[in-house]
């Protein structure tokens, strides 16, 4: 067998089965689309689980692929051994009802033996228990001598996940000698040594389980293979592991020529290089695919990844940012599989960059608090209590904080700590609890039957439907009365939907007798539009009404204006900050445009002006804004933008504001740019990380801007006592000056009172085992003055200790502030130890470094006395 590289191994696959007459698609993306089962795609097969439900017919019968994976379940293992990893890709043929094992069989022996030239008396095949039919095909057709056939339970070789299609699998194992074995006599497929290596995976789908192991054969049965393209490589290549496969070779050896150590010569720098490795993969494409980082979800499993990496960097004397520059040679690895890598060459590094940095931050505090807290703990467990302080106020992770324990031979209740999590996020939900039509959950149950809504909104604000169904209280109803808070059904609507950040239209429906007063409008995964509202004239209404739906033309001729804006402001952006800009969410209302979008710095002035300028040029030129639906692979060739994340058909609805903008968009629009009037931006703002967020007004909304900020004007001019508008700046800049003299002078007087109240302060000092103790409480007196105080006493020698107390009889509270000079903490005395239990006797608490920490309490009654307790509490931390 030939050396061949993985990304030629990649194409010789594909190419391969090309020729079997295989549509060849693209990786999905590594986030799942309309599959709220997973995180993160993590097979093969997972994006085209409703090819093989029938749910969506596929774009051909046969499809190959090789697909992005992610598999988090033993992130912490990662590195540890050579055999874990949370990134792969996944090589692998399908046949949605089209051929079956005799095919698969065939070809997959062929690509074996015929193209990677693989030696068949390397070659072991599986197969499931009962499964005569393969297993003759494999030995009478193939020719695979019995000897190298094995058969398996269903544990091993029966693939199924509950209800649902299902059936036995067969697997190819490859021999790779003697060496790799475990030198037992009964060494053989399925030993857990390292000799036998499965590689492919052919299922045949063949069944329909019913949920209680009742079988019955499938119509059409599938195919669907799998093999790991690392995997594959290895066996290529000669190698031992994923590691040592050419591509992921490389990344690591940039990694190693930047912290100057080499794989294979230290196991403890081994794990770091194979950890960092192995994230920066993973990280590369999720961010690729529009996964960012956050506290939740696969943003979350981003975040702990590339902080995972950034610590292992640390541990091999790394002490800067430098995965920005490993993640470009991911890229270069991989550019020819995954062009887009490159396009988003400059907003992935971004993202790595700015996650780096804030890290950095982070683990910094959060390393001197744990360390802490690790010197005070008397057992080899950490509090609960603690982990979660670290992970809920400096932002520390519990897996960082975990992996530090086991490192130092400790551990942490993590039961304790996952209850104390479940009750933040409780009182997190509890603050955020819907109502209406806001905290409508779609169930499928309560809709279940009613048939999908005939939208007409597009080209009429009013449209003749009839009740097809009522649901109250999430009852079906037959009738409604008046009053009563109610979804309502009709067959055809002019009511928008809520749906890609537009808000749903308001009116009212008008039957004979009665007006139902539409207060929003919503719509299910079936596509049935609900009404909600309820009857505001008249005494009801039944299930086969005759009614009118009449939306709020004027509300909804704001709302287009905004979403066109919207459109227009994405495209200004891309053009002005550049093509990493992608939308991140929106909000579109009668108000306003809410535009969410990625990007790693606030906009400057010039930016936003820029951007107002290029979207005020296309309204005022009055390109036509036109809509035409079109097939989707039809759209993308028009360049047409995708709002990553959406699930579209097959015929989309593409919406063009001249040569300016064009957008895959099913939301309602202008017929041209010039009927938004002007666009203004009021606010540019942070979100998260990486997303900035810019509010703007269209049309009326910019003359409402206008008219208050006029009246702003006015009331700031009045309140400075200015007759002429024009004046304010003098005025203000006037009174700036005039402030700052008055703070100088003010800083000069509480530096001439610090200094006043230092003599009296330090002269009752106490001397105990050659240090230097200054204890006293200092009255009322500012926090500013309570630290210059503590600095103060802290310069009168070497062995020094002095703390501070202050109070604020308006606040009732106290604050206590501690220094110790360097000898007093070679002593062993530190300063927050020593605040901390001085805090306490007055019912407070606090901490910090070794030379300097302040701590609250809010018991001012107590301050004299744990002033008083001061010498006691230092003489006792004391090193002899």
């Amino acid at each position: 067998m030939e050396w061949t590289g993985l990304n030629e191994l990649r194409e010789k696959f594909l190419s391969f089965y090309e020729t079997k007459e295989h549509l060849r698609l693209p990786s999905f993306s590594l986030i799942p689309q309309g599959d709220k089962s997973l995180l993160l795609i993590n097979a093969g097969m997972s994006p085209m689980k409703k090819y093989f439900t029938g749910e969506i017919t596929p774009p051909a019968y046969r499809v190959t692929t090789c697909q992005k994976c992610i598999r988090t379940p033993d992130i912490e293992n990662v590195g540890k051994t050579a055999r874990h990893g949370t990134y792969f890709e996944m090589l692998g043929n399908f046949s949605f009802g089209n051929y079956f094992k005799n095919e698969a069989i065939e070809w997959a022996w062929e690509f074996c033996t015929k193209i990677m030239e693989m030696d068949p008396e390397r070659l072991y095949i599986s197969v499931y228990l009962d499964d005569d039919e393969a297993f003759d095909i494999w030995t009478k057709k193939i020719g695979v001598d019995p000897s190298h056939m094995v058969r398996f339970g269903k544990e091993d070789n029966f693939w199924e996940h509950g209800a649902g299609p299902c059936g036995p699998c067969s697997e190819i194992y490859y021999d790779r000698g003697e060496k790799y074995g475990c030198g037992k006599p009964d060494c053989k497929v399925g030993c857990e040594c390292d000799r036998y290596v499965e590689f492919w995976n052919l299922v045949f789908t063949q069944f329909e389980n019913d949920g209680k192991n009742n079988y019955t054969p499938l119509k059409h049965p599938n195919i669907d293979t799998g093999m790991g393209l690392e995997r594959l490589a290895c066996i290529s290549q000669g190698v031992d592991n994923l590691f040592e496969v050419d591509t992921i070779q490389n990344i690591m050896k940039h990694i190693a020529k930047i912290a100057g150590v080499e794989y294979h010569t230290n196991e403890k720098s081994d794990v770091s290089l194979r950890v960092i490795t192995d994230h920066i993969r993973s990280t590369t494409f999720m961010i690729g695919d529009g996964v960012m980082p956050s506290n939740s979800g696969r943003g979350y499993v981003l975040r702990r990844l590339l902080r995972r990496a950034a610590r292992h960097g640390r541990l091999l004397g790394i002490n800067r940012p430098f995965l920005a520059e490993v993640c470009d040679t991911v890229i270069n690895e991989n550019k020819n599989a995954y062009p887009n890598l490159v396009e988003k060459r400059d907003f992935i590094i971004n993202v790595i960059s700015t996650e780096e940095e804030n890290f950095n931050r982070t683990i910094d505090a959060g390393l001197d608090v744990l360390n802490e807290m690790i010197e005070k703990s008397t057992t080899k467990e950490l509090d609960a209590e603690d982990a979660f302080k670290l992970q809920d106020t400096f932002g520390f992770p519990i897996d960082l904080t975990k992996e530090i324990l086991e490192e130092k031979g400790m551990s942490v209740d993590e039961e304790k700590f996952k209850e104390l999590v479940l009750v933040q996020r409780k009182r997190s939900r509890d603050a955020h609890k819907g109502a209406g039509a806001e905290g409508w959950n779609d169930t499928g149950v309560t809709t279940k039957g009613i048939e999908k809504t005939n939208f007409l909104g597009y080209e009429n604000t009013v449209a003749d439907g009839k009740i097809i169904a009522i649901i109250t209280d999430d009852m079906r109803a037959e009738m409604l009365e008046n009053g009563v808070d109610s979804f309502v059904v009709t067959d055809n609507t002019s009511f928008y939907a809520e749906s890609g950040g537009q808000v749903g239209d308001t009116g009212v429906i008008k039957g004979d007798g009665f007006t139902f007063e539409v207060e929003n409008t919503i719509k299910t995964n079936d596509g049935v539009f609900l009404h909600y509202g309820r009857i505001i004239d008249g005494d009801s209404a039944k299930i086969g009404d005759t009614v009118k739906t009449e939306i709020d033309a004027d509300r909804r001729n704001c709302i287009a204006r905004n979403h066109t804006a919207a459109h227009l402001l994405q495209a200004a952006l891309r053009k002005v900050l550049g093509s990493h800009v992608e939308q991140a969410g929106q909000l579109v209302n009668e108000k306003e445009v809410r535009f969410d979008f990625s990007h790693f710095s606030a906009m400057t002035s010039d930016e936003l002006k820029k951007v107002e300028d290029e979207v005020n040029a296309i309204i005022l030129s009055s390109q036509a804004v036109t809509m035409t639906e079109m097939p989707i692979e039809e759209a993308k060739k028009t360049g047409a933008m995708a709002l990553f994340g959406e699930k579209y058909g097959d015929v989309v609805r593409v919406v063009k504001a001249g040569d300016f903008s064009t957008e895959l968009c099913g939301g309602t629009h202008v017929g041209s740019t010039g009927n938004l009037g002007l666009f203004k931006i009021i606010a540019e703002t942070s979100v998260a990380a990486g997303v900035r967020r810019i509010q703007a007004v269209t049309g009326t909304g910019v003359l409402d801007y206008i008219t208050n900020l006029n009246a702003l004007i006015s009331g700031t001019a009045n309140a400075l006592k200015v007759a002429n508008t024009a004046d304010i700046e003098k005025k203000a800049v006037s009174f700036a000056i005039e402030i700052k003299e008055k703070d100088r002078e003010i800083e000069s007087l509480t530096a001439q009172l610090t200094n006043m109240r230092s003599g009296s302060l330090f002269d009752n000092a106490t001397e105990v085992k050659g240090i230097k103790i200054i204890s006293a409480n200092a009255g009322e007196i500012s926090v500013d003055e309570l630290r210059q105080l503590s600095d103060k006493a802290k310069a009168e020698g070497e062995n020094v200790v002095a703390v501070i107390g202050a109070i604020n009889k308006e606040k009732g509270s106290a604050n206590f502030a501690a220094s110790c000079s360097k000898g007093a903490i070679a002593k062993g005395v530190k300063a927050g130890d020593v605040v901390r239990a001085v805090a306490q006797m007055a019912g407070g608490n606090g901490g910090g470094k070794p030379d300097f920490a302040m701590a609250g309490a809010k018991d001012i009654d107590k301050v004299d006395s744990a002033i008083s307790a001061v010498v006691e509490i230092v003489t006792a931390l004391i090193k002899e």
